[in-house]
């Protein structure tokens, strides 16, 4: 979040002309361009006007466009229609508008749109802002996005739709959304978020002082006027800058949160500021130059191709109401406020008045607003109006001083400029990323040359050192070399004088060869002779061998006759050892006998031994048949689980597509009773909507192909799924309020008590439930279902089921039945109250949400009631433990809830016969913290009125 300062305007060179394309064109510098209707002529005074060109042409594009828009008759009107209940007539074909004051005297005004009461949203914002936004290309028209300021403002009196038309959120319906979303909508998908920039202020001006409504410390804010270009900046305020829609409705809720706002009898939501919503707009645009105006010293400064950035401001304004105090009922502080806002609006119809006439005086400094708005109205700004009226002619007066407005509003005309301006910023980045890059280039340039410088001189002496060592070596080798010729020469003698010498040496090696040759032939005579020797020497051998054999041979002999002596002597020792052995014949017998009994018994040991093994075999055999078993078993019963699984996940899934289908159909079942204001609608999201269309399409072809009196007899019928089908056509045929009261003629409501009396069915319930919900949205049907005792039913099946779906259908029912405040002592005598109040037993936030609804509207319709002095006495909610359960659990749920509660008990706190059940309970610090800490004004106002009315509030404070 940042203050104004940093849009605060430039420079600027004033060009007359259209707008040039995105892209092209253009000079340096801080230019703006500037767009005048018709030929061309001196650019006027930022105050000054001529009269309005007729409608069509380009000429209208610098007018102010003034639309008016009907609101749909309401409550109020239908309560005091007459015999001439309406004073307007529209003719959108022609763009007129004739106001009747009487049934012989009307006028007819002409605009630049009209729109009915059925006029949707989205086309009053394309005929109203979307112009303003984004021009079509077709035409050269300026618009915000191309670089010019705008303005959208809302004008009219209370309660005839201004907030509605501009302000509206429409968060969960984007059909309702207003302008203010739809523009920033429009603004942010037409955006570059990388190049370009989007911002909001939003702001009140509250009894003539400008407050800050996203930093509600901010009061008193400035209004700065330029003296050289007359642009209106506000400095202080807090600008945030913005990404998406989520953040738009975010920021939003947060302004609308701090706004003043209060109940009068015209309007339950009335405006007591007016709301200005500041959208900065800057988006970049390169053009490079072709054709400059500028001098030649800016060629000097800037380069050919510029950053170029355009600059634009649209102000969104919903204008608080005009009100009389005698029809609005403003009292107290309200009078104060109602003064500052027709005071503000005075002096806005005077400008208006002055600029219309071409007066020489515009009083633009008489009041804050139309200084904020001064270049809106004969300035610098494409702006655009639209008016809100209301059909009532008991209104006439205020309808005919709006519509007056609005004609003297179409006669002022703006100078529209252009708004654009060399982007320093990145043409200091650019520059400062250039000299960068240059800087770093010649460092590295530097870095490159002293390197190489460097390395020249490391070679330079690594080549001196070279040089110097290879001198050396030189030096070295040269000596070397002279004393390797001084050697050689001394060597060549040297071998000289050995040859010498070797010659004699060969010469008596001559004569030892030749002894050495004698000596060999001698050596040969020898060794003939040691042959000789050796063959005489092998024959002896032989012959010795022989011998030596024939000795082996006897020697074998002797052997064998030593052999067979040894088997006689073995054969008498035989002998010898069985005359001794007979004398242990006896005892041998004996041991033989013993012998036989322990081989025997372990023998019989053993057996037994191996039967116990057989038997622990056949143990173990039979174990491991039943543990296979067993296992088999086991694996069937896991498969069988996994096919369970499986089709307790399909059965869940198709459970959750039919709970799905359930839930979508009666999503319309539960709304919102008379009793928490005019609006009975819930906001839905789009893709329930449409299957919630798409299935009312079904039932509504079934509906007139069967016909209703068909449909509730399958009522009746014994099938369960056919009842639960009729009980679902006949809820979504409730749901429209056309066919509510037939159900009721036709007897389908006594159809529907009678399931929930009969059937023990929870989808019956819930879906039954639901269509006496429906029903219950109705008056007239109100009565009847409470006179057939549905009330008592709701609460006997709220107390037999614990399903949160049929709680929430149950608790909707009971409490659209609170809404009427003729009910109250039924609706308490038949059990609902209490049941309402057991239903919170569920802990289900939906259910609870409804019980909090309820009790809202009974106790805010009980408050009614007793105000208006037709009942006294203690609340019936007291009597039932309702405040005992509020005071204890106000702060546990959601805002909305939270809200609800704190608002039913704001309205109890107001009859003084509950003070002593207030006091009792400990509701007194309940009603200190609503009176500091909810958001909502109306919610704090009723707990201080409460506080600051009631004398034993006041005691027990002090």
């Amino acid at each position: 979040m940042a203050t104004g300062g940093g849009w605060a305007p430039a420079r600027s060179v004033e060009r007359h002309g259209a707008p040039p394309p995105r892209g092209g064109g253009g000079g340096g510098g801080t230019r703006s361009k500037s767009v005048a209707p018709g030929p061309r002529r001196p650019s006027p005074s930022p105050a000054r006007s001529r009269p309005a060109p007729d409608n069509g042409g380009s000429s209208d594009s610098c007018r102010v466009r003034v639309s008016v828009r009907l609101r749909p008759k309401n409550s109020e009107d239908l309560a005091h229609g007459s015999d001439f209940d309406s004073c307007v007539e529209l003719q959108p074909e022609s763009k007129r508008l004739k106001l009747k004051k009487n049934n012989w005297s009307c006028e007819s005004y002409k605009f630049d749109e009209v729109f009915s009461e059925n006029a949707s949203q989205k086309r009053v914002y394309e005929v109203v802002a979307k112009p303003v936004v984004e021009a079509s290309h077709a035409f050269l028209i300026p618009s915000v996005l191309e670089g010019y300021n705008g303005t959208v403002m809302a004008y009219g009196q209370t309660g005839t739709g201004k907030t509605y038309t501009v302000g509206q959120l429409g968060k969960d319906d984007p059909s309702e959304r207003g302008i203010m979303v739809r523009a920033l909508e429009h603004i942010l998908s037409s955006m570059s978020f990388e190049t370009d920039h989007v911002a909001i202020s939003y702001l009140q001006l509250y009894l003539e002082s400008v407050q800050d409504l996203l930093a509600p410390e901010k009061t008193n804010i400035p209004i700065v006027e330029d003296a050289k270009t007359g642009e209106v900046s506000l400095p202080g305020a807090a600008i945030v800058e913005i990404k998406d829609l989520e953040h738009v409705f975010h920021i939003l809720q947060i302004g609308e949160a701090n706004r003043h706002a209060a109940n009068t009898k015209m309007n339950t939501e009335s405006s007591r500021s007016h709301a200005i919503l500041i959208i900065h707009l800057q988006r970049s645009s390169r053009i490079k130059e072709e054709n400059s105006s500028l001098s030649n010293d800016t060629h000097n400064i800037f380069p050919d191709d510029l950053p170029l950035v355009l600059k634009s401001k649209l102000l969104i304004v919903d204008l608080a109401g005009s009100e009389r105090i005698d029809k609005s009922g403003s009292e107290g502080h309200m009078i104060e406020e109602a003064k500052f806002i027709n005071l503000s609006l005075t002096s806005l119809g005077k400008c208006i008045n002055a600029l219309a006439e071409n007066s020489p005086h515009i009083p633009t400094r008489d009041s804050k607003l139309t200084r904020i708005l001064r270049d809106s109205f004969g300035g610098t700004a494409r702006t655009s109006l639209v008016v809100t009226i209301g059909p009532s002619s008991r209104h006439y007066s205020e309808t005919s001083s709006t519509i007056m407005f609005g004609q003297r509003a179409m006669k002022v005309v703006n100078t529209i400029k252009f708004k654009e301006e060399v982007d320093y910023e990145i043409l200091y980045k650019k520059m400062e990323r250039e000299v960068d890059q240059l800087t770093s280039e010649m460092e590295r340039q530097q870095k490159l040359i002293k390197s190489e410088k460097m390395q020249l001189d490391k070679k330079f002496k690594e080549s001196e050192r070279s040089f110097h060592d290879l001198r050396m070596t030189s030096n070295i080798r040269i000596e070397n070399l002279e004393k390797e010729k001084c050697q050689l020469e001394s060597t060549v003698k040297t071998l000289m004088r050995d040859l010498e010498e070797e010659k004699g040496q060969k010469n008596l090696l001559s004569e030892q060869i030749a002894e050495l040759e004698k000596l060999l032939n001698e050596n040969k005579q020898q060794q003939l002779e040691n042959l000789s020797r050796t063959k005489i020497l092998t024959d002896t051998t032989k012959e010795h061998e022989k011998e030596m054999e024939e000795l082996l041979r006897q020697l074998q002999e002797e052997r064998r006759c030593s052999s067979s002596l040894k088997d006689r002597m073995s054969v008498l020792q035989q002998e010898l050892c069985d005359a001794q052995s007979s004398a242990q014949e006896s005892m041998a017998c004996e041991l033989e006998k013993k012998l036989t009994k322990v081989t025997e018994e372990l023998t019989s040991q053993v057996q037994s031994l191996k039967e116990k093994i057989s038997e622990l075999i056949s143990e173990k055999e039979v174990i491991y048949e039943e543990l296979k078993s067993t296992q088999e078993k086991v694996q069937q019963e896991m498969w069988q689980r996994q096919g369970l699984e499986d089709q307790i996940l399909r059965l869940e899934r198709s459970t959750s597509d039919n709970y799905a289908e359930e839930s979508k159909t009666s999503y319309g079942m539960v709304r919102s009773g008379s009793g928490l204001g005019n609006a009975a609608f819930v906001s839905k999201s789009g893709k329930i909507r449409e299957a919630l269309s798409g299935q009312r399409g079904t039932i509504s072809k079934i509906f007139e192909e069967v016909g209703l009196p068909n449909v509730l007899a399958l009522l009746k019928s014994e099938d369960l799924d056919v009842q639960i089908h009729a009980v679902k056509v006949v809820a979504n045929l409730a749901a429209e309020d056309i066919n509510q009261e037939r159900i009721v003629e036709e007897g389908g409501l006594d159809a529907l008590l009678s399931l929930l009396e009969t059937s023990e069915n929870t989808t019956i319930h819930r879906v039954t439930a639901g269509a006496v919900a429906n029903l219950a949205m109705n008056g007239s049907s109100q009565g009847v279902i409470m006179n057939k005792g549905g009330a008592r039913l709701l609460a006997n099946v709220s107390s037999k089921t614990e399903d949160p779906q049929t709680l929430r259908m149950v608790a909707g029912a009971i409490a659209n039945l609170c809404g009427n405040e003729k009910l109250h002592l039924m609706l308490k005598q038949d059990g609902g109250i209490k049941a309402l109040l057991g239903m919170v037993r569920s802990g289900h936030a939906d259910v609870i949400a409804q019980i909090a609804r309820g009790i809202a509207n009974f106790a805010k319709c009980e408050s009614r009631v007793i105000s208006q002095g037709h009942r006294k006495g203690r609340s019936l909610l007291i009597e039932d433990g309702v405040l005992t359960w509020m005071v204890t659990n106000s702060t546990r749920f959601s805002a909305s809830t939270r809200r609800h509660i704190e608002l039913a008990f704001c309205h109890l706190a107001q009859n003084e016969d509950n003070t002593c059940d207030i006091i009792a309970s400990g509701g007194i610090k309940e009603l200190l913290r609503i009176s500091r800490e909810p958001p909502r004004d109306d919610t704090r106002n009723l707990a201080k009125k409460a506080l600051d009315s009631n004398p034993a509030f006041l005691r027990e404070i002090q």
